[in-house]
């Protein structure tokens, strides 16, 4: 069983910088392809990024190319959302999880395990 715990949400002005990051607790972390989504209050929780479990293949969501960086530490148990030139839209609570058969992942039918999520909001 893996546990996510994700950290990093806050109030940020819209332009500005967050990085989020998700601990994980089981032993298979650097086994996992890694993910977030992202959720705002009504709609379905959508894809934002995807990283395999070597960190050497990534892919994004066409709403947050070139503005979100995801990455991993397989030493620390650890994937990071670098989340730069925020806008008002990127407002949402955002999940990480864990795929743990092979491969990216872009649906959320696809990951096995999942965090709590943190608030992140973006002021106009």
């Amino acid at each position: 069983q893996e546990q996510l715990v994700e950290s990093g949400g806050r109030l940020v002005q819209a332009g500005g910088s967050l990085r989020l990051s998700c601990a994980a607790s089981g032993q298979f972390f650097s086994t996992y392809t890694m993910g977030w989504f992202r959720q705002v209050p009504g709609q379905e929780r959508k894809f934002v990024a995807t990283i395999d479990w070597s960190g050497g293949r990534t892919d994004y969501a066409e709403s947050v190319e070139g503005r979100f960086t995801i990455s991993r530490d397989n030493a620390k148990n650890t994937v990071y959302l670098q989340m730069n030139s925020l806008k008002p839209e990127d407002t949402a609570v955002y999940y990480c999880a864990a795929k743990a058969s092979y491969g990216v992942g872009y649906g959320t039918y696809e990951y096995d395990y999942w965090g709590q999520g943190t608030q992140v909001t973006v002021s106009s």
